[in-house]
């Protein structure tokens, strides 16, 4: 997401106690055969969904923007984890219309987020199944807990979708927490003269009858926060970098002025984090610029970023970085945004070091030097305390001092390494900051925890030679 991006909060959460409760008052959900409603995420306790993974979203929508009404149908096709005589799926605000497992009826009902599903029979650990779901209404945002909206965001010519931290469910039934990731696919109907985009590559287009499809096909692994349908009247720019990579922009025309001479940039920048942290991890890339002031913020929608306005430079090298360290290497716990924010910030670091400008080291000494009562001392960017705190300041700014104290510990060599492995080691999977911390520890062959635990997890202001 855009640093210190943003942002206002939304769906109240469920706090953990209330999670436990749930979990007491149904001995099932602990133990037996009911798929629990939540992954136990500490700041968004309902997010993800227990019992099963999902290996593949095909999504088919149809939205018009006169009257902000979405059609849609969602096929899951998942893997029991477990004996299965219930489950979950997250999904909020849309009526469901029809729910089949295996093609078969099943039964369902709503309660709160959560999509409660039993099948007509037990679904036995290991097992693959398929649930398919049709759903219509008038989707909005959910506000998060630092009063910003994600989620489908109606904008006026259709819709900006940024779904960080737990806007998928308002569009689509998901099982929304980044420690399941699936492969999609997409087909996005939409007015003839509007464009939907979504991740991956564009597999094609039709238009009959006045509507056009877009089709688009997600195949490496997505976590749900990072799934697109972006919809609007774009100017579109397709092309294929010298590495294969087929790039797709979609620009609003109001903003195409401002971000063309950034977007130009956008083949060398994915060049330039390849040689430092290994290859680019998927086969498209591009940008969707949308004019969307009542969202504020960018996002690092996997392949393809979703930006609110034209972004300047440091903005898409941000957004550009967290297809590696966010979207590739995902999160195990949202308070662990750090190795997201703190990494991608970074990164904005080390390209303004090499392309003429602010060393690293003049951006941590120009931090270091602010109070101790500064916002950016607040709370420390290993654990914010609460989902209010997910794109506070010290996640973003004091998360990448934590890593330039790291390289100036260990030296550049061994701090490009670091990243190096942890992008290889994890790619297209999830880490934490504790296997971030053995990883150091293995590659320098230095104790790291003092230094770490100080940068990450220290309340206050840290002492600093």
């Amino acid at each position: 997401m855009t640093p210190l991006r943003r942002r206002p909060a939304r769906l109240v959460t469920v706090p953990l106690a209330v999670a436990a409760l749930l979990t007491a008052a149904d001995p099932a959900l602990a133990a037996g055969p009911v798929g629990t409603p939540g992954v136990g995420d500490p700041y968004f306790p309902l997010a993800g969904n227990g019992g099963y993974h999902v290996d593949h979203y095909d999504l088919t929508l149809r939205y018009d923007p006169d009257s902000r009404r979405l059609d849609g149908k969602a096929v899951l096709t998942a893997r029991a984890t477990q004996r299965l005589t219930r489950f979950d799926l997250d999904l909020h605000g849309l009526k469901v219309t029809g729910l089949t497992v295996d093609r078969a009826r099943a039964a369902h009902r709503r309660d709160g987020q959560e999509l409660v599903v039993t099948p007509p029979r037990a679904l036995d650990k290991g097992r693959r199944f398929r649930v398919t779901v049709t759903y219509a209404g008038t989707p909005g945002p959910v506000t998060d807990p630092d009063g910003s909206l994600d989620g489908w965001i109606p904008t006026d010519d259709g819709a900006f979708v940024a779904a960080e931290p737990q806007g998928a469910m308002t569009w689509f039934p998901a099982n929304n927490h980044p420690t399941d990731k699936s492969a999609y696919d997409f087909a996005l109907t939409v007015p003839e003269g509007r464009t939907a985009v979504a991740n991956g590559v564009l597999l094609g287009r039709r238009t009959a009858h006045g509507r056009t499809t877009f089709r688009w096909r997600q195949t490496e692994p997505m976590a749900a926060y990072l799934a697109t349908a972006t919809i609007g009247r774009f100017e579109v720019e397709q092309y294929t970098t010298r590495d294969g990579t087929e790039v797709y922009n979609a620009v609003d025309p109001r903003e195409a002025t401002a971000a063309a001479p950034v977007l130009k940039r956008l083949p060398s920048v994915l060049e330039w984090g390849s040689a430092l942290f290994g290859r680019y991890p998927y086969r498209a890339a591009g940008a969707i610029v949308d004019r969307a002031p009542q969202a504020g913020y960018a996002l690092e929608t996997q392949t393809r970023p979703v930006y609110d306005r034209a972004p300047d430079l440091s903005t898409l090298v941000h957004e550009s970085a967290h297809q590696w360290f966010g979207d590739s290497v995902s999160l195990t716990s949202w308070k662990e945004i750090w190795l997201n924010e703190g990494l991608a910030t970074y990164t904005e670091w080390l390209y303004a070091e090499q392309h003429g400008g602010d060393s690293a080291q003049r951006a941590f000494d120009a931090l270091y030097d602010t109070p101790a009562d500064d916002d950016l001392w607040a709370f420390p960017p290993g654990d914010p305390g609460s989902g209010a705190h997910l794109f506070g300041t010290p996640v973003y700014a004091r998360g990448a001092m934590a890593l330039h104290a790291l390289r100036t510990a260990v030296g550049d060599r061994a701090f490009v390494r670091v990243l190096r492995d942890w992008a290889r080691t994890h790619r297209h999977g999830n880490g934490t900051t504790a296997q971030f911390e053995r990883l150091a520890e293995r590659v320098t062959g230095r104790e790291l925890s003092a230094l770490l635990r100080t940068w990450l997890y220290a309340r206050g202001k840290p002492n600093h030679p």
